[in-house]
């Protein structure tokens, strides 16, 4: 027994020295290349930095196991770890995604396993809500601790780019309203109404008939609650159902953050579906991710897979070009396309430093494990739209086939403050 114990020992020492000696060769290799704010410090206490800068990023290998996760350095391997427990990590999410990317750039090559995979699966309706109720049914107190006070989790509008998130948020609404030119008393959509902001505010600014379906039961309830509070009760009616059991005609439809769990196969029947709900002369606007990929693929160096096991399981991002042939397909003649990337990029890191701003509270309401998964994805999604990997665009339609003439002639009707005076 004592013999084992002995052949044991001699062979986890013997591979945890090859393992250093593996990873003091790979570390040599980066520092050649770039330096970066980064320390790893190594189950029997060695401490490799690389730069001759303070450290922003600390990443602590508790064990020989564990040492694999930076020789193949992907946001995948790395983010699991971290989320899992398997390795420690300190310092801000934003330093720790900017270098573990700079690490998988200059380990990974981007083809293989972390090129921008494709992925087609099969959605249900079954499948759809529990993956909504995964994302969204944490609870309203979670969400409530890092977005605005109205609790819209979608990319802002900053007319500036200094504005504060609240007032960024409102102005983002303000102009989706004014995109669909909403007009008073008309029958208004919103698709995936979150805590019910935009139907709230259509119905305010201009009495606007609005219906608002979701299929989180967080969002449903705290939503009616904020209308009855509003004393709108009745002008907007927020239902749990599924938008392909939504019947009737709507002068407008909005669909804001939405359409990404719909999946790339079935977006001409999503589209298709709200041409049906569409009046004749409606309006109808989608504002949503898309992948910059144009064969749809995720994010590289294993962001997409991290979001697909972590974060928005089936969750699938189409290139703005699929997404326009799709709405073609559905019998929707798209007259605007305005891309926000910047906004978003902008909106996630605000996100970001909220989220860690409250990080003992959220730790309270959410466990470690879901912390750390989100805190990695609120820096990771601003990360990806600085960097072109994704982006977002709100896509202003119709139904196909309508006169020329009904058409409006420029796009000043959305910028009121720009019109002449």
């Amino acid at each position: 027994m004592g013999n084992r114990h002995t052949l044991a020992l001699g062979r986890y020492f013997s591979v945890g020295s090859r393992l250093a000696a593996r990873l003091g060769a790979w570390s040599s290799a980066i520092r050649q290349q770039l330096a970066l704010p980064l320390r790893i410090e190594l189950w029997d206490g060695q401490r490799i930095d690389f730069s001759a800068q303070p450290p922003r990023v600390t990443i602590r290998i508790p064990s020989v196991a564990a040492a694999s996760y930076l020789l193949r350095p992907s946001l995948a391997s790395l983010g699991s770890a971290y989320v899992e427990g398997r390795i420690e990590v300190q310092g801000a999410a934003r330093d720790m995604i900017d270098i573990v990317t700079a690490l998988a750039r200059n380990t990974l090559k981007a083809e293989g396993r972390y090129a921008r995979v494709v992925r087609n699966w099969r959605h249900s309706k079954h499948g759809d809500a529990a993956a909504i109720h995964y994302h969204y049914d944490v609870s309203n107190e979670f969400y409530a601790a890092f977005l605005d006070p109205e609790l819209v989790y979608s990319c802002a509008y900053f007319e500036q780019g200094h504005e504060d998130l609240a007032s960024a948020q409102l102005h983002k609404i303000d102009h989706i309203l004014r995109k669909i030119a909403l007009q008073p008393h008309q029958r208004l959509l919103d698709i995936g109404c979150g805590w019910g902001a935009l139907v709230i505010r259509a119905a305010q600014r201009l009495q606007a008939r609005c219906v608002g379906v979701t299929l989180s039961e967080q969002q449903y309830a705290l939503a009616r609650q904020r209308v009855r509070a509003a004393g709108l009760e009745h002008l907007v009616d927020i239902r749990l159902q599924d938008y392909r059991d939504v019947q009737g005609q709507f002068d407008r439809i909005t669909s804001v953050g939405m359409f990404e769990h719909v999946g790339v196969r079935h977006l001409p029947e999503y589209f298709a579906g709200l041409a049906r709900l569409l009046a004749d002369d409606g309006i109808v606007m989608n504002h949503g991710i898309t992948s910059s990929d144009a064969a749809n693929g995720q994010s590289p160096y294993g962001g997409g897979d991290f979001i697909e096991q972590y974060v928005f399981p089936q969750g699938e991002l189409a290139h703005i070009g699929h997404v326009l042939n799709s709405m073609q397909q559905g019998q929707l003649e798209v007259f605007d396309v305005e891309n926000l990337r910047r906004h978003y990029a902008r909106t996630c890191a605000i996100w970001s430093d909220n989220f860690e701003a409250a990080a003992g509270r959220l730790k309270a309401l959410a466990g470690e494990k879901r912390y750390r998964i989100w805190q990695v994805y609120l820096a990771g999604a601003s990360y990806a739209f600085e960097q072109d990997w994704i982006s977002l665009y709100q896509i202003v339609a119709r139904k196909a086939g309508q006169p020329a003439s009904t058409l409006p002639w420029s796009r000043r009707y959305m910028y009121p403050a720009a019109a002449p005076t």
